[in-house]
């Protein structure tokens, strides 16, 4: 999974300026001077977006953070209204290559994209626990801001102080959602809630080990080249910061959470929202990139968990198992050798044994992959402090210079959520040759102007994941056939996820009622199945963009392979996939058409 942070900033990068040039252009125009002006419009939208340029390793503003005002996304969108219009203005398609054409296709789709979810703006969640900025930017600051200098540290220690009115913001953004008509379901507050907690125990804010930041902060400090004398004033500079400045922002923001809680209903699925229904289809039309409805959406899942579950069975007959599936179900989950200890060490193992499965998995990628990915990959264990409300598993960019490795992030909070016979199948879909597979090629990709290395496809993006699960069994891994179990539970879940996203937006289901589907249909138990469905409330259609996304790419492998026939090869259908970036689906299917 992509964060939903990382996702808005992405969607950000195209909302950019025009070029400072707007005279036409006279006589024939070249693919040269059409990438130009897309580059200059990005650089103005770096200029603007301080988070999305330190997400990439630029360092320009890095003392600030992005305004996240509801002025300034309609002041985004207006600027990627005029340079769409200023780009028609310019260039004229007949004068320019397939590519280059591309590159306007998607300029069109991303506004129309951005224009479809103007009407909504107020309809997301500005605090939840899984993308909540009361999370991500601590995080952001420890994984994202890189501190090599003394102004580095300098700018670190002065978005500490910003984070009092950078939370501000953010509150009020929440408050004129209310307004509308818009809080989180009761239960997503009590989250939140203890994430903010979490944050400020420890030292400087209180008694115990020091705070995430604290600790963040004095390792980089203590790492720069600098006298004692100038590391000294830094660190006290950051105590100070988190003092007077995180701690009222945090206590700011539990005030004001715990007063919209007791204000918050308990009904759970978007169709209560203002315009709920039209809010949840154009959810799904961005996540899925379709025009599938949320009726055929559900239908396609009631059908794929039935195809999951008969191959379910086809293993636990190989395995001897001779009672109903969730006889097998109970099987899996009580067998002490396919979990780890809850323990420090069962933690640390499993993500030992995770980079053990990345490790043989990269042997492998040049018999599939003509392109690999320069970035490094990481695999570490969730923070502590926001461990209990995050996802399962999920995947965090690397910069754009390869300087910050992308991670693969996986939740060690309940080990009974992560049983090893699923250990293979995640570290694929996050790390390689999924996510960071994908998104680090699509960052090194030198020949396409930048706004389409960042393009937030869900559907695209999630479905290779997911199709990099079902790959890596025809690359000749999952030789046991407990973790060939483990794809297809996880499979499976993405299945359910058509089901119950759908059934808790559209066809109104209740929280238990859908938690109840998941415990019906997959091995695990009531709380992680509670920890995903609280996931699908809060992010409304997400989850149905993999089976989707996985569904199509697999259909345009196998029409590729029927196309090339005897010269079929894996690598030059993942070029075709992978080689121009991320893309909607239909334009997917264009590509690799043209391809065959």
């Amino acid at each position: 999974m992509i964060t939903r942070r990382a996702a808005l900033l992405s969607t950000a990068a195209f909302a950019a300026s025009a070029c400072a040039s707007t005279q036409p252009v006279a006589g024939a125009v070249d693919d040269a001077a059409f990438n130009a002006f897309h580059e200059a419009a990005f650089e103005a939208l770096l200029d603007r977006n301080p988070n999305f340029a330190t997400q990439l390793g630029d360092k320009r503003n890095q003392d600030r953070w992005t305004d996240p005002s509801i002025a300034q996304d309609a002041a985004e969108l207006a600027a990627q209204e005029q340079t769409v219009a200023e780009m028609k203005r310019r260039f004229s398609p007949d004068r320019l290559s397939e590519d280059a054409k591309l590159s306007w296709r998607l300029a069109e789709w991303s506004l129309e994209r951005a224009r479809a979810a103007a009407p909504y703006r107020l309809n997301g969640y500005v605090f939840d626990q899984m993308n909540g900025p009361h999370a991500t930017l601590p995080v952001f600051l420890a994984n994202q801001h890189r501190i090599d200098t003394a102004a580095d540290a300098e700018a670190y220690i002065a978005r500490l102080n910003g984070l009092r009115p950078h939370f501000a913001a953010l509150i009020q953004r929440s408050e004129d959602a209310a307004q509308h008509g818009v809080l989180p379901p009761r239960f997503v507050f009590d989250y939140v809630l203890s994430d903010c907690r979490n944050i400020l125990a420890g030292a400087p804010l209180g008694d115990g080990p020091d705070t995430p930041l604290w600790a963040d902060a004095q390792r980089k400090i203590n790492a720069l080249s600098i006298s004692e004398a100038e590391k000294a004033a830094l660190r006290d500079g950051a105590r100070a910061a988190l003092i007077e400045s995180v701690k009222p922002a945090y206590q700011d923001l539990i005030a004001a959470l715990t007063a919209q809680q007791a204000r918050a209903g308990t009904d759970d699925g978007v169709w209560r929202l203002p315009d709920g229904a039209g809010y949840y289809a154009q959810r799904l039309a961005a996540m899925t990139t379709t025009a599938m409805t949320a009726a055929e959406i559900h239908d396609l899942g009631l059908s794929e968990v039935a195809r999951i579950q008969a191959e379910m069975l086809a293993i636990a007959r190989r395995v001897n198992f001779d009672g109903d599936l969730a006889g097998f179900f109970a099987h899996v989950e009580n067998n002490p050798v396919l979990f780890l200890p809850e323990t420090p060490e069962g933690k640390a193992e499993y993500i030992a044994r995770a980079q053990a499965a990345l490790d043989a998995m990269t042997a492998r990628l040049p018999d599939y992959f003509a392109v690999l990915p320069r970035a490094p990959l990481d695999v570490r264990a969730v923070e502590a402090f926001r461990e209990e409300s995050a996802g399962l598993a999920f995947y965090q960019r690397p910069s754009a210079d390869g300087a910050r490795p992308g991670i693969y992030y996986a939740n060690t909070f309940d080990m009974r959520a992560l049983p090893l016979y699923q250990l293979e199948a995640l570290a694929y879909h996050e790390g390689l040759p999924g996510h960071h597979m994908q998104i680090a090629i699509a960052q090194e990709l030198q020949d396409i102007p930048r706004f389409r290395r960042y393009l937030p496809v869900t559907a695209y993006t999630e479905g290779w994941g997911l199709y990099c699960e079902t790959l890596a069994k025809d690359m000749g891994f999952y030789a046991d056939p407990y973790s060939d179990f483990g794809r297809l539970t996880l499979e499976m879940r993405r299945a359910i996820r058509l089901v119950v996203d759908t059934g808790l937006h559209d066809k109104r289901w209740t929280r238990q009622q859908a938690i109840d589907y998941i415990l019906a249909n997959q091995p695990g138990g009531e709380a992680q199945a509670r920890r995903d469905i609280d996931r699908y409330i809060v992010m409304p259609g997400q989850a149905t963009a993999y089976k989707i996304g996985q569904l199509e790419i697999l259909r345009l492998r196998e029409e590729f392979r029927a196309r090339r026939g005897a010269g079929f090869s894996h690598a030059a259908f993942h070029d075709a996939v992978l080689k121009a970036g991320p893309v909607p689906l239909d334009i997917l299917r264009t590509r690799i058409t043209a391809a065959a």
